[in-house]
């Protein structure tokens, strides 16, 4: 077991922290698929309106990687696809049945089976999306061989469940995943957890090395963990999983189905009642939050407040979603605002500028507090970042398309998750994962 303690970084003093409670929310009548949130994917779907899907089928695959298909969140019938712009599909929307049917597959050994029969099993039970890779964030391809697999176990996001809550008493089905994930890689699973935690399925297990964490947002983001346990060298992948897939794919070679089971928070400002809720993947966003959005105009947010996205037009939990954020929608900035130091309820100051500032949880709204402007760099994205690459530069060098610098400056090391923090620090209102993400999809192009 190993430790690891980072000072740089900052957890934002967001009012609406889940309470360790499960709240009840509605029942769940319908569920969708989300094609477009997986970069670099090119769908072909195998199914349309009409059709009747068990949970677990396949509903599209990858053009480029035929292999890798998507499991149906729910079975029942495939009652909408709607297409965005260049006939992109956005979702696969499913009415689920009041008794649903699974797709069965058979149960095969972790131990008893080598690492490509094991591969061809998840892709066999549409359960290969669950595992990503880095560089790049995008899902893994079966074909490589990464040097190590990390697991987040801490996840330090603004308003982020707590895995030490959620995971407790999933002992066997965490670490059959766990088990499996160590027969695909030559070198190490990673998994990392909270200095405190003492949940005996984060803590109790053999197949894993084992990192106690503690320190301020981003210190359990897996580019983070990545950077200072296992860094990349060039042309080598890290494949990365979350630790409820970890036990979906524990569940699925226990049982021989897709279990769509999925904790989440809600939380934020805007909610009246912030805690947990036990749903499953594609879950309609206004069953969940049901009653419990405070009056007035507010944004919901899919994933944490720093890199989700704002729910319009696909109501809907995404597969990699494990938390609903709610703000308050503002347009009105306070005149003169900066010259009232000294009240919480006014300014937040992520440098400590007023006594007592960050002294209470803040209520947060969309409010952007000024429009972008020239970047003068002083330290606001360094004091943030604990890692030692320059992203002042780094951001320079993608302005200018200039994929060498790119890569000489460690562009590969991170997505958008990992310097989203710089952009909320910004005085210059840049967004900075926003650039990075920009800058990767260059790379992927000339590739």
């Amino acid at each position: 077991m190993t430790y690891l303690r980072l000072k740089k970084g900052h957890d934002i003093g967001i009012a609406g922290i889940p309470e360790k409670t499960y709240i009840e929310a509605g029942s769940v009548k319908s569920v969708a698929l989300l094609p477009n949130e997986f970069l670099y994917v090119k769908p072909k779907l195998l199914v349309k309106e009409g059709d009747m899907v068990k949970c677990g089928d396949p509903l599209f695959i990858d053009k480029q990687n035929p292999n890798i298909k998507w499991a149906s969140p729910g079975g029942g019938i495939v009652s909408k696809i709607q297409f965005g712009p260049r006939r992109v599909v956005q979702s696969i929307e499913i009415t689920l049945d009041e008794e649903e049917s699974y797709a069965q597959y058979d149960a095969i050994s972790i131990a008893d089976s080598d690492r490509q029969k094991l591969i061809d099993k998840i892709l066999e039970m549409n359960l290969w999306p669950l595992i990503r890779q880095r560089p790049f964030n995008k899902i893994a391809d079966p074909k490589d061989t990464p040097k190590s697999i990390f697991i987040s176990g801490c996840n330090t996001a603004p308003l982020a469940g707590d895995n030490n809550y959620i995971l407790d008493g999933c002992d066997e089905a965490f670490n059959v995943g766990l088990a499996l994930l160590a027969k695909l890689t030559e070198g190490d699973v990673h998994l990392a957890i909270h200095e405190d935690a003492n949940s005996t399925s984060l803590t109790s297990n053999d197949n894993v090395r084992i990192h106690r964490i503690n320190g301020p947002h981003p210190v359990g983001n897996v580019g983070i963990l990545i950077y200072h346990m296992d860094p990349l060298n060039p042309h080598e992948v890290v494949w990365t999983c979350e630790p409820q897939h970890v036990l979906t794919l524990g569940r699925a070679f226990l049982t021989g189905k897709y279990d769509p089971a999925m904790t989440i928070t809600i939380g934020g400002p805007s909610i009246e009642n912030p805690g947990y809720i036990k749903t499953r993947v594609g879950a309609p966003v206004e069953t969940l939050s049901q009653g419990n959005i405070k009056e007035g105009n507010h944004r919901l947010i899919r994933g944490d407040v720093l890199t989700g996205k704002a729910i319009t037009n696909v109501p809907y939990l995404g597969l990699y979603d494990t938390s609903l954020s709610c703000i308050p929608e503002s347009h009105e900035r306070t005149f003169i605002g900066w010259l009232k130091p000294g009240s919480s309820k006014r300014i937040y100051s992520l440098m400590q500028t007023y006594f007592g500032s960050n002294s209470s949880q803040f209520s947060f709204s969309t409010l952007l507090q000024g429009g972008k402007r020239a970047l003068i760099p002083f330290n606001a994205w360094e004091d943030v970042l604990p890692m030692d690459i320059l992203p002042n530069p780094l951001y320079r060098a993608i302005l200018a398309q200039d994929i060498d610098e790119m890569e000489k400056l460690g562009i590969l090391e991170v997505v958008e998750e990992d310097v989203a923090l710089c952009s909320f620090a910004c005085p210059s209102k840049i967004d900075l994962g926003g650039a990075i993400r920009q800058g990767l999809d260059q790379i992927v192009k000339e590739d």
